[in-house]
């Protein structure tokens, strides 16, 4: 459900579960660390390429998989992925088609470049589940955008067109879908006639001012979102899902 190829100084890393939209498991998660963890250590790879596949990046949690995980523990697999994203020290490309939702696009937020189809709609459905962001979010994208544009991405759940991603700086260029993995894979190729330590100190640097607040407040969601999922509003949201009907929070 991951595949992870070196070639050409780039550590391409694919979403490959698409009969779930790849949605992403935890063993999907334990996965994506294994092999962002690998590429970090391994000193032919230059830069990292995360995409999924054509027509769809990720719809984000597999929540049935995702439910039955404990809840009380820093050790499940997607905060250990999302700390080897936080972590890796080379540059991130990404290539993105079609949808991408939740984790799909707070992952971006730790991308250095992106790169998205002309249909790409990406969306951040986390009220609507009855829980908050998460990845750091909550600090990133209003930094990004400003307050009151994250509010209707955070807080309303309006999705994200191609153009808008691209006008708010959360994507580098949109591209036909066809063209983007191309595109995305010469862009990461070209860290190879780059000095390395120089890419990589000045990733540190530019990322390095919002280091503790990063962390401190990824450490805040985690906690909240957990709290958030024994809340009856989730419970309701979840319920909705699976039973495939709107949810209603007006009882509650």
């Amino acid at each position: 459900m991951i595949t992870s190829e070196t070639a050409n100084g780039v550590c391409t890393i694919t979403l490959a579960r698409p009969e779930k939209k790849n949605a992403l498991s935890l063993a999907m998660y334990e996965a994506l660390t294994r092999a962002i963890n690998s590429a970090a250590a391994d000193k032919s790879v230059r830069a990292l390429l995360l995409t999924g596949q054509p027509g769809i990046f990720t719809a984000g949690n597999d929540l049935e998989d995702f439910l039955a995980a404990p809840t009380t523990t820093q050790d499940l697999p997607v905060i250990q992925f999302m700390r080897a994203l936080m972590a890796f020290e080379k540059p991130v490309v990404a290539a993105v088609t079609g949808a991408a939702v939740g984790i799909g696009v707070t992952m971006l937020l730790h991308c250095d470049l992106v790169y998205v189809s002309e249909d790409a709609r990406l969306s951040l459905p986390f009220v609507a589940l009855g829980v908050v962001p998460e990845f750091c979010a909550s600090l990133l994208l209003p930094l990004l955008m400003g307050h009151a544009k994250a509010s209707e991405k955070l807080m309303l759940g309006l999705p994200f067109t191609a153009v808008e991603a691209v006008a708010v700086g959360l994507a580098n260029s949109a591209h036909p879908a066809s063209e983007v993995l191309n595109h995305a894979r010469q862009v990461a190729e070209r860290f190879n006639a780059l000095p390395a330590g120089a890419v990589r100190d000045t990733k540190r640097l530019m990322r390095g001012g919002l280091r503790n607040a990063v962390e401190q407040t990824m450490n805040d969601e985690i906690a909240v979102f957990f709290e958030r999922l024994k809340s009856p509003e989730a419970r309701e949201a979840f319920q909705a899902f699976f039973e495939k009907r709107k949810p209603d929070f007006g009882k509650l």
